[in-house]
């Protein structure tokens, strides 16, 4: 008899009431801040792996807090093939939000069956985006907007120029929704055994108590959490165990050295994108162009990396930081090895730019993405400062030296030469794109035009090639790479923690690149809740 036979059987648990959480390897103060959360990447690998282990006997979810629809679909992904076992699985909820809980029900409808408790309810009110224009404000205020967007879909600017939605602004944004909705409801309807049009007429005339839920068929019993214990552990053994996904492993995890025969190197590339290193500024994860290009230098650098897998979570940012690190993925493929793009979920303008020369696009279905387009500009306070009764003037050596002054309006002729910059990064954006997306100009300007596009969508569009997560575009890059199912995969260079004490011999140096030292004042200040050190982007949009 083998020792794990003498152990107990296992009942995979996990609680997705709270958002699992993907630290950034890079960033001590962000893993400490997230210590005793469930960890995503280690969730999703226990879902994937574990239904084969014989010890693991089936998987109990607590579900109803609000998900980001694209951690909900990778978990769905994992909770589905978990499922393909023929293991049981439950889903269980105090209650569904009446706000927010959308998510959250699309995901419970993957298992075989789903509680809710008497008292609790079920919104699952649709998909709605509520955006915020301040040109209002600032009219009052006394700034003036002076921006340019290319083009009439890149709507970032649209709340600083606008008062209400403009046709294409609510066009995008109804297209958006659209497909968000009709995603949540192919995938209800699938997991319910209910028609599409049955479900679309449950979503429109919600919200539901518990009893209602069970008698439209959303949910298959009522009962408290010992209730639905009870029942699984009927099916699986009443000596079955719980334990949370993440903490789950088929043997004692020993850390070894990377095994020289071929690997996959992960490259992270999360947040804003900006030039020199990866940082934290007062509005989050800033995405350093130094920091990405010197781990893609790194697997260049490395002859056993033979694949990389590019995990894109990024809004955008510099047109020129974005530049930097496309060009090194463009290296990367011409030494041979694939380069395949895991969307979270943005990527999107810059973030879009940075993965169109890859060899696979991967996308989850509500990834955020495309938003092909550019804008720039000032906010002029001239008037502003007038009101305040603040004193300006101005000495220029040179017609244009104050050209970007928050102070002044452009001149015709300052405009128009800014407009020809716009237009310059944005013909060169669309051609990168027509290049590595085997696409002609007039084919991606048919999907440009700053429009931002779902996962869903965007493989309809050619922008994507499949939709999918993390460990799909894992797959695929050691397939491409010619690698074994488990080649190991990490990241492109590593340094143990007393060599990142040490400074860096030159810009090819691991250590070079961001996160890779202590935590700095400005990281310090980020931690505790404090004022930090404070295009290609695309618009801020919060869906509910």
């Amino acid at each position: 008899m083998r020792p794990s036979d003498l152990r107990p059987p296992l009942l995979l648990e996990l609680d997705l009431t709270e958002v699992p959480v993907d630290p950034d390897g890079d960033d001590p103060l962000a893993r400490l801040r997230q210590r005793g959360r469930r960890q995503l990447r280690p969730t999703l690998r226990a879902l994937a792996e574990a239904a084969g282990h014989r010890r693991v006997r089936g998987l109990v979810a607590k579900v109803g807090g609000p998900l980001p629809w694209t951690v909900m679909q990778e978990l769905r992904l994992g909770v589905t093939a978990f499922a393909a076992s023929g293991k049981p699985t439950v889903a269980w909820a105090e209650s569904f939000s009446e706000t927010g809980d959308l998510t959250a029900y699309v995901l419970a409808s993957a298992f075989d069956r789903i509680w809710l408790q008497p008292g609790g309810g079920l919104g699952m009110l649709g998909v709605g985006v509520e955006p915020t224009f301040l040109r209002g404000v600032l009219d009052r205020l006394g700034v003036t907007a002076e921006l340019e967007q290319r083009h009439e879909y890149k709507n970032a600017v649209n709340t600083l120029t606008e008062t209400g939605l403009t046709p294409a602004h609510r066009e995008a944004l109804e297209q958006l929704t659209r497909s968000l909705q009709d995603e949540a409801v192919e995938r209800i309807a699938e997991g319910r055994g209910l028609t599409v049009d049955r479900v679309r007429g449950l979503v429109d005339t919600g919200p539901r108590t518990a009893p209602e839920a069970q008698a439209a068929g959303l949910v298959d019993a009522l009962g408290f959490r010992d209730q639905v214990l009870a029942s699984v552990r009927e099916q699986v053994g009443t000596q079955a165990e719980l334990l949370f996904a993440d903490r789950w492993s088929p043997r004692p995890r020993v850390h070894r050295p990377w095994p020289r025969p071929g690997r996959v190197a992960l490259v992270e590339a999360r947040g804003t994108i900006v030039s020199g290193r990866t940082r934290r500024g007062a509005s989050g994860r800033q995405l350093g162009s130094d920091s990405v290009a010197a781990e893609l230098r790194a697997v260049l650098a490395d002859d056993h990396i033979r694949a990389v897998v590019l995990h894109v979570d990024s809004p955008g940012g510099s047109a020129v930081a974005s530049e930097t690190i496309w060009r090194e993925v463009v290296r990367v493929r011409e030494s041979g090895r694939p380069v395949v793009v895991s969307m979270a979920s943005l990527a999107a303008s810059g973030g879009y730019y940075i993965a169109c020369a890859a060899d696979v696009i991967l996308a989850l279905p509500a990834t955020l993405t495309g938003s092909i387009g550019v804008f720039g500009g000032k906010l002029v306070v001239e008037e502003l400062l007038a009101r305040a009764g603040v004193g300006t003037d101005r000495i220029d050596q040179g017609e244009r030296s104050s050209m970007f002054s928050p102070r002044r309006r452009f001149t015709a002729a300052e405009r128009d030469r800014f407009a020809a910059t716009v237009d310059a990064i944005y013909d060169d954006f669309t051609a990168k794109v027509a290049q590595g997306r085997g696409l002609s100009r007039d084919q991606v300007e048919a999907v440009a035009r700053g429009r931002v596009w779902t996962g869903r969508d965007a493989l309809e569009r050619g922008l994507v090639d499949r939709l999918g997560g993390l460990r799909e575009a894992v797959a695929i890059a050691r397939d491409r790479a010619g690698l074994p199912t488990h080649a190991p995969v990490g990241p492109a260079a590593r340094v143990a923690p007393l060599a990142r004490l040490g400074r860096p011999r030159s810009s090819d140096d691991p250590r070079a690149r961001a996160g890779l030292g202590w935590p700095g004042l400005a990281e310090l200040t980020t931690a505790l809740g404090l004022p930090a050190a404070a295009e290609l982007r695309m618009p801020a949009l919060r869906l509910r």
